[in-house]
């Protein structure tokens, strides 16, 4: 048989070539490049796809391989983003910022799910056993059936996991694990890619759910190859500003739920405890309206949110006026302001603008633009937001305002929160909705001329 070929990886950006060289030529990195060992030949007169798996009916509900069902922590905004619970053989991974709470949420979740009846196993390469325990102590967790290791050699952790096998297993992190016949250092891109491997097919072939924590680069993205967010079936990001008490588990892939979903946390002396009402939470702080600040609804995943969106409008100094953006997209600001000048003729040439996203919260869905154009022209103008108004709506680059999905649901919650007018686009899914003041508008002109008497 012939003898396979070596393969050289770049330890930076996971690229492959055939050949060793000083500099990647993918990313441009030097000495980065390694030979990577080629994977063992299996049992000779074995090659692949001549072996085939028995097929089952996909609707044989009644069959041994059909799926057991899902358990729940009772933490319910972690089973929301899991999508109902804990579903066996399932990988997941779980990333962040250092010091963001990955470990003590992943130490609530283990707790939680031991006394939910599952046999849980805590491996962490990063801390001492004893460090896990005072931790645990001082999160009330002490009495809670999970099992603590501290080890980073793949082959033993493995070993130990067929044996105990236990129904959840906890991975912390990723990046401190090596695995003995892979020829680099722990956390390199073959490393990570060989422990996310092997820890995914343990979770298939045992029916043991696997979390792994995975730590950040600079740019936010997981660390390591891109391949290990494919290879896991659920992606989940512990996000939160360190200087607010907030902390948002996102999903941004998930197999067996809705993509998306939140779940709110709030980071206290005793851990993290649940928010069950997110949007109270975001406008806790909010006081009398004032110029610049405009209440977005806004829908995450399948759960409605309200927050509020702060903009300040001042002139600059600079040649270069700023653009600043916290928790929004910066493309789409100079997008809106764009818009505002051609359509509106309404400038923010000379002037610094500054918009935030109130309570750390991250949004993205365009239905926000319109709650970004009210609060930047009301910093402009230096004229506050009619009181208790909510707004939401996407604006097109024509100057049109485009209706938004799930009209009600934002409504709805708005009104549950004491709000009693909605700015929104026409055109949306209202009929029959009461108990709110709703003026729709299908331009931004409109909007502009009717809000603030301009435009």
């Amino acid at each position: 048989m012939a003898k396979a070929s070596a393969t050289f990886l770049c330890q930076s950006c996971g690229a492959a070539t055939t050949k060793w060289s000083g500099r990647c030529e993918s990313c441009g990195q030097w000495n980065t490049i390694v030979e990577e060992a080629p994977l063992a030949a299996g049992p000779s007169g074995k090659t692949l796809g001549k072996s085939r798996g028995r097929a089952v009916a996909l609707l044989d509900l009644d069959s041994p391989e059909a799926p057991p069902p899902r358990t729940r922590s009772n933490l319910d905004e972690l089973d929301r983003v899991l999508g109902g619970g804990l579903v066996p053989s399932s990988a997941v991974l779980v990333a962040g910022d250092p010091g963001i709470g990955k470990s003590t949420l992943l130490l609530q979740a283990a707790a939680a799910f031991a006394r939910s009846g599952l046999k849980v196993v805590y491996i962490s390469g990063e801390e001492a056993s004893a460090q896990i325990r005072l931790r645990a102590q001082r999160l009330g967790l002490a009495d809670a059936r999970v099992s603590l290791a501290t080890e980073t050699n793949l082959r033993d952790i493995l070993t130990t996991l067929d044996a105990e096998r236990p129904d959840l297993a906890i991975i912390d992190s990723i990046q401190t694990m090596w695995a003995d016949n892979v020829d680099s250092a722990p956390g390199s891109v073959s490393q990570v890619r060989a422990a996310a491997h092997e820890l995914t097919t343990f979770a298939k072939r045992r029916g043991s759910a696997v979390f792994m924590v995975g730590h950040v680069t600079k740019d936010g993205q997981i660390a390591g190859p891109r391949v290990v967010e494919h290879m896991v079936d659920t992606v989940l990001y512990f996000e939160g500003e360190r200087g607010h008490q907030f902390r948002i588990l996102r999903s941004v892939k998930n197999r067996f739920g809705p993509a998306d979903e939140i779940g709110v946390f709030e980071m206290t002396g005793a851990g993290l405890s649940e928010v069950t009402n997110p949007s109270a939470l975001f406008l806790s702080e909010r006081g009398t309206p004032a110029p610049g600040s405009a209440v977005f609804a806004g829908i995450e995943g399948t759960r409605p949110v309200l927050v509020e969106f702060q903009a300040l409008v001042a002139p600059s100094p600079h040649s270069q006026p700023r653009r600043s953006v916290v928790g929004w997209d910066g493309g789409r600001l100079a997008m809106i302001l764009a818009v505002l000048e051609a359509r509106c003729g309404i400038p923010f040439a000379g002037l610094d603008v500054y918009l935030n996203v109130a309570g750390g919260m991250r949004v993205g869905e365009p239905a926000a633009d319109l709650a970004v154009a009210a609060a930047l022209l009301s910093a402009r103008e230096d004229a506050a937001l009619p009181a208790e108004t909510v707004v939401f709506g996407e604006i097109s680059l024509s100057g049109a305002l485009r209706p938004v999905s799930q009209t009600e649901n934002r409504l709805k919650e708005a009104q549950k929160l004491g709000f009693s007018t909605a700015i929104l686009p026409a055109g949306g899914k209202t009929a029959g909705f009461g108990g709110m003041a709703l003026t729709e508008k299908d331009s931004l002109t409109a909007f502009v001329g009717d809000i603030f008497g301009a435009g």
